[in-house]
């Protein structure tokens, strides 16, 4: 008898059908992968394992943990297994975690509830697995705050949440997505330690094929609510009988066409010049009177950019890009070095002077949803940069202005009276980018622009940057932590590590040959999906 047994499994919401009859099966010491894109079911069938459905929601099917009938389950049966039997590992860490309590309060909360241990020995098992999930005392003592940890360590918080009673069944929704990919290997690693040491269940849940391919044993595609393909990863993922598992391979390893690619002019003056740039942060107070030493987030930095040109930023989390990003928009000052855009310094200008650069200069979101104002309609959203410009276009000039830049990204006039919450992630990226490009802009830094996103979203955006570039010119700072963007959307690539450029050049020969340790490390941990199925394959021999 397996683990976990789900047969025929049907939700639904308020009459909306959301799983149509899943099944799914996961063994001690195994590890489950599910994929599929947003809409799919798969955070639904997590939650539905776990018993945490939307009011509205109403189950049926069998879902059998360990002999136990989940879906007959009463609540409080369900608190005694969450977190005991079965813990989960959400997207998100910190909205997953507490921001008023300690991160040793939040892992010790759980062992004293299940075990009834008192409050000391709760905390030296709640250092224990700190400890075990990389967060050492000397570093991370269990005063600490989730503020205080960066977006890596957080996640290994959240997991030591999960695993502190050694569940039998592991959850882990997305739990990568939004790290760097050094990070990303580091606690994927951690999960597979976790599986072999603990005999647990993992149920590894993801839109990445790679990540799935390399960590999982067997692996479930669904899509729309059901079961299109399941079986043995490797062989799953290679002979791809399924076409819904073909388009996502093809996805995961789109690269956008680009054979008239505006060129970017070596004779032309630079669009951007950033000449010895560094930004320090003052140090943490350690007493009333006394501070820490300042803190470097960007080092000395120097780079210039052609009109059209397409340039990676890439780097561990932490590294300095975003820090860079915000200088270059002016929305930061360097504490030294410049910053010239068009042939003039942004430094020490007040905003009426950075207004005729800031319609030339725009910026795409990683969370476009978290950009907008969900109360406003997305004529009003599109427009907002729209007052930057010198004439002021009246109500039909701007909604003209508005249809036009929705009909560049893919989009309907129509759509300009929805509010963003009526579309998907796709789309709502497509209207962060009209916003982006309704003035006309000759430079974009994207920061993270498709890093949530789906594979086959992913792959059409891309496509949209690509299409945007050669037909309007449209200069990009691509920052990033996905090698795969980097090389599927830009010319050159600089990798940043510790506030400072430690390499640059043109994208295949970065990628391909790094020199850099920083360089070696991202390309040595960036997930590639046939590498992966053909190790998988070589180990079955």
């Amino acid at each position: 008898m397996s683990l976990l047994e789900i047969e025929k499994l049907k939700l639904d919401i308020g009459g909306t059908p959301i799983l149509k009859g899943i099944d799914l099966a996961i063994d001690k010491g195994e590890v489950m992968g599910l994929v599929g894109e947003s809409g799919s079911g798969k955070s639904m069938t997590a939650l539905a394992i776990m018993q945490l459905l939307p009011q509205a929601a109403k189950a049926s099917g069998r879902l059998i943990f360990d002999g136990i009938d989940i879906l007959s389950s009463t609540e409080n049966a369900m608190c005694r297994l969450r977190g005991d039997d079965i813990g989960m590992v959400f997207q998100e860490p910190m909205t997953a975690l507490n921001p008023v309590k300690t991160i040793g309060e939040q892992v010790a909360e759980g062992i004293r509830w299940h075990t009834g241990a008192n409050r000391a020995d709760a905390e030296a098992r709640a250092r224990q697995i700190l400890d075990r999930v990389g967060l050492p005392e000397a570093k991370f003592p269990l005063s600490r705050y989730p503020h205080e940890l960066s977006g890596g360590q957080r996640q290994r918080v959240v997991i030591a949440i999960a695993c502190a009673l050694k569940p039998k069944l592991l959850i882990a929704d997305e739990p990568t997505t939004a790290l760097d990919v050094v990070l990303q290997k580091q606690i994927l690693e951690l999960l597979k330690d976790l599986v072999d040491e603990q005999k647990m269940g993992l149920l590894l849940i993801s839109h990445d094929l790679a990540v799935v391919a390399d960590m999982s044993d067997r692996v479930t595609i669904m899509r729309h609510g059901e079961v299109m393909e399941d079986g043995e990863t490797a062989q799953t993922l290679s002979e791809q009988v399924h076409p819904y598992t073909r388009q996502l391979a093809q996805a995961s390893m789109h690269v956008p066409e680009r054979p008239n690619k505006h060129a970017a002019s070596a004779t032309a003056d630079n669009l951007l010049e950033v000449s010895q740039v560094v930004r320090d942060y003052p140090g943490r107070r350690i007493s009333l009177l006394k501070k820490g030493e300042p803190f470097r987030a960007v080092g000395g930095v120097s780079f210039s950019m052609k009109p059209g040109q397409s340039i990676a930023l890439v780097g561990r989390s932490g590294c300095g890009k975003s820090t860079l990003a915000r200088m270059i928009l002016a929305l930061d000052h360097p504490t030294s070095g410049d910053i010239r855009f068009m042939g003039e310094s942004l430094v020490g200008k007040d905003e009426a002077k950075l207004r005729p650069f800031r319609r030339n200069m725009q910026v795409v979101f990683q969370d476009p949803y978290g950009s907008f104002n969900p109360r406003h309609k997305v004529e009003r959203l599109v427009s907002e940069p729209l007052h930057l410009l010198d004439h002021k276009p009246s109500p039909q000039e701007r909604r003209e202005l508005v249809a036009n830049a929705l009909h560049e990204v893919g989009l309907k006039p129509a759509d300009m009276d929805k509010y963003p919450h009526e579309f998907s992630g796709g789309q709502r990226q497509r209207i962060s980018i009209a916003r982006a490009i309704i003035t006309r802009p000759k430079l974009i830094v994207a920061d993270e622009p498709v890093s949530a996103l789906d594979v086959s979203i992913r792959a059409q955006v891309l496509d949209l940057f690509a299409d945007l570039n050669q037909r309007l010119g449209v200069a990009y700072l691509f920052i990033t932590h996905d090698l795969t963007v980097a090389r599927a959307i830009t010319d050159e690539v600089m990798v940043m590590h510790d506030g400072r450029m430690v390499e640059e050049g043109r994208t295949g020969e970065i990628l391909d040959h790094p020199k850099s340790d920083a360089a070696k490390a991202l390309v040595d941990a960036a997930p590639d999906l046939h590498r992966a199925i053909a190790r998988r394959l070589q180990e079955q021999g």
